[in-house]
């Protein structure tokens, strides 16, 4: 009788034959591509151990859908090298909903180009080539890959310190042990290998026909502009071809979607070359959203019990010693300016300043919770290849509060700040969520400050809180900020994708470096918690979220205009523009078409303008003292009275309805 060893399999402990695999374990369960083997994901050919814990990882999970993606990297890249011998190889890691892979080629990539490699993928995929992994010495490894300059640099990084080294190298060599994955035919025969700290899918043929080769970019090698510029090519990968589809329509939607053309088409905002990169102009079309966004935020949160304060755009560099900033944050500073002997920062957050306030007098248990709110705008210098239109910029603004409050007091105020950030997102029609947990990476505590204890009782808070929300925590290990926790809500838009929105930050740190202090009821000098809260993030990014979220047609009340109106034909315009004037002498925000074009073509251009009410008037209205109506729907309520149209409209302004 063969020896026997025992697995701890889905909870239940299983005896198998020694030298059985995550394979033959899983087998039959076609969806099941790698093993989790006591915590680490592994490929099925693993030799399982006594006592090994072992779960099933399928295609469809998140770790699943990774390995299926980071397996098409390979293929791709063995594509490339068919093609292109010469083509060198960088980093080639899964990313959300797909892959990308970086090359040193001597021309940029061409459509055709990539049309071409997709074919070359799919012969690939179809000889059925197997993933095996091999073990090799740093040295072996470097003689083997001595044609590939950049593996080579990244075996010297390899283990912890390719985390750092470059977004993605941690697939690459992010272990103790090098490992080569080579590609091996049907024949056994050896067709292509790459440096890889895997694991993989078994087979090429578990790709079948679900995939595609998207686009390519221009990226630097590490991410440093100092380094040689590479040609990156992205690429998908799903479990099915019906899912391959499914996401290929959510990108065509999205694309109608993008904020970046319909801010063009709506005339709502632009990013003129001559400001720079990242920088955004808001035009009174836009300007009327941002104004609406702002005075509702701002009115909320008074009625929240906020105190609305101003600080300036520039400070002294001390500020940012005094606060810790400068040490984690200093990269995404805008360099400083000198004068009068002293250098000068733009700002990139506004808490210290809000700090310099709390400190201005004394104060005592009766001021707290004392809240503190702007609209703050703030300077980032982020890299340019992150920069995308509204949701990622170098000015934002940012609707940001501090609440400084008694650590007995912050579990109630955390609970207040998520209450009050759920109402205002559902207010602007964004009613999905779910929340996120950032927390300290503990293998890289030279990262965070603070002690154990601190960061313990804050997330402690900070879960608790979230869990007694009701909504779904998800955990986000390592993403919290330098000083201190977060929840962050995470917001599902009208095509389902997710947006990170606002935050509420648990800050131990600042208050101790500021010498903030409160008298407490018994005479002692105490130290105040901080919390940080930004219900928008920034007011540009959400902008933009919105525009998307309704495809450029936003809520009445939000509407640059809300009423536009359309005469039948040029006689009838004396009319309707005082029926407009009605309107507007109502709060109602109007616009009169009084050009040149025929009444068919005012009306395709009203539809596409998004107004929310089209206004017609021809002689019938004209005699009768009425309008007529066309939603945005196509619909038309003909004969209404002035009056009952106006109060039409304006309830659902106040209502705030999703028309």
């Amino acid at each position: 009788m063969s020896a026997q060893i025992t697995l701890h399999v889905a909870g239940d402990e299983r005896s198998v034959a020694a030298q059985t695999t995550a394979a033959e374990l899983f087998e039959g369960r076609r969806e099941v591509i790698v093993a989790r083997v006591n915590g680490e994901l592994r490929d099925l050919a693993h030799v399982l151990a006594d006592g090994d814990v072992v779960e099933p990882v399928d295609m469809h999970s998140e770790d699943g859908l990774s390995v299926l993606r980071h397996s098409c990297a390979h293929v791709l890249a063995q594509a490339v090298q068919q093609v292109n011998p010469r083509a060198k190889l960088g980093i080639g890691p899964p990313i959300r909903d797909g892959f990308y892979y970086d090359f040193d080629v001597a021309e940029p990539f061409t459509p055709e180009d990539l049309k071409a490699l997709e074919k070359v993928m799919q012969r690939i995929i179809n000889e059925g080539q197997t993933f095996v992994r091999r073990e090799v010495s740093d040295e072996d490894a470097l003689a083997e890959l001595a044609a590939e300059p950049y593996k080579c640099e990244l075996i010297s990084l390899k283990g912890a310190a390719s985390e750092d080294a470059a977004e993605g190298a941690s697939v690459e060599v992010g272990g103790a042990q090098l490992t080569i994955y080579d590609n091996l035919r049907r024949d056994g025969s050896r067709a292509w290998g790459d440096l890889c700290r895997g694991p993989h899918i078994p087979t090429t043929k578990l790709l079948g026909n679900a995939f595609k080769v998207m686009r390519s970019a221009a990226a630097y090698w590490r991410g440093d502009q100092a380094n040689q510029q590479l040609q990156r090519v992205y690429g998908t990968a799903w479990p099915s071809k019906d899912e391959l589809t499914a996401y290929l329509n959510r990108l065509a939607e999205a694309e109608k979607r993008d904020h970046r053309k319909l801010g063009v088409e709506l005339d709502l905002f632009s990013f003129p070359d001559e400001l720079g990169s990242g920088l955004v102009v808001f035009h009174p079309k836009g300007g009327v959203v941002k104004r609406e966004m702002e005075d509702y935020v701002r009115r909320r949160h008074i009625e929240e019990g906020f105190d609305y304060v101003g600080t300036p755009h520039i400070t002294k560099e001390g500020l940012y010693h005094t606060s810790g900033h400068l040490p984690y944050f200093a990269d995404t500073m805008f360099p400083p300016m000198e004068f009068e002997g002293s250098n000068y920062y733009v700002k990139p957050m506004n808490c210290p300043m809000h700090n310099l306030i709390y400190r201005s007098r004394g104060r005592s248990y009766r001021d707290l919770p004392m809240r503190l709110f702007e609209f703050g705008s703030v300077y980032r210098y982020e890299k340019s290849g992150v920069i995308h239109g509204l949701t990622r910029v170098r000015g934002l603004t940012q609707d940001d509060s501090h609440s400084y409050v008694t650590k007995e007091q912050a579990p109630a105020e955390i609970a207040h700040l998520l209450h009050f950030v759920l109402s205002l997102l559902r207010d602007f029609g964004l009613t999905d969520f779910y929340l996120e947990l950032s927390t300290r990476d503990d293998k890289k505590k030279d990262k965070f400050v603070g002690s154990d204890e601190d960061w313990a009782e804050a997330t402690s808070i900070l879960q608790e809180v979230a869990l007694a929300s009701g909504l779904e925590l998800v955990p986000d290990p390592g993403g919290a900020a330098y000083y201190g926790p977060k929840i962050s809500v995470q917001a599902r838009d009208a095509i389902g994708r997710t947006w990170q929105m606002s935050t509420i930050q648990y800050d131990f740190n600042q208050p101790a470096r500021f010498g903030l202090e409160y008298q407490a009821a018994d005479g002692s000098r105490q130290q105040p918690v901080m919390i940080h809260s930004a219900k928008f993030g920034s007011l540009e990014r959400f902008f933009g979220v919105l525009v998307e979220h309704y495809a450029g047609a936003f809520p009445v009340w939000l509407s640059p205009v809300q009423v536009l109106g359309v005469p039948v034909a040029e006689e009838f315009e004396p009319y309707l523009r005082g029926v407009l004037d009605q309107f507007a002498a109502a709060g109602i925000r109007v616009e009169l078409d009084g050009s040149d074009d025929r009444f068919p073509k005012k009306i395709r251009n009203a539809s596409k303008s998004k107004s929310p009410y089209i206004l017609i008037a021809g002689g019938e209205d004209q005699a009768a003292g009425t309008i007529s109506f066309r939603h945005r729907d196509g619909s038309q309520e003909n004969g209404v009275s002035i009056e009952d149209a106006i109060t039409k409209v304006r309830s659902a302004i106040d209502a705030k309805a999703q028309v």
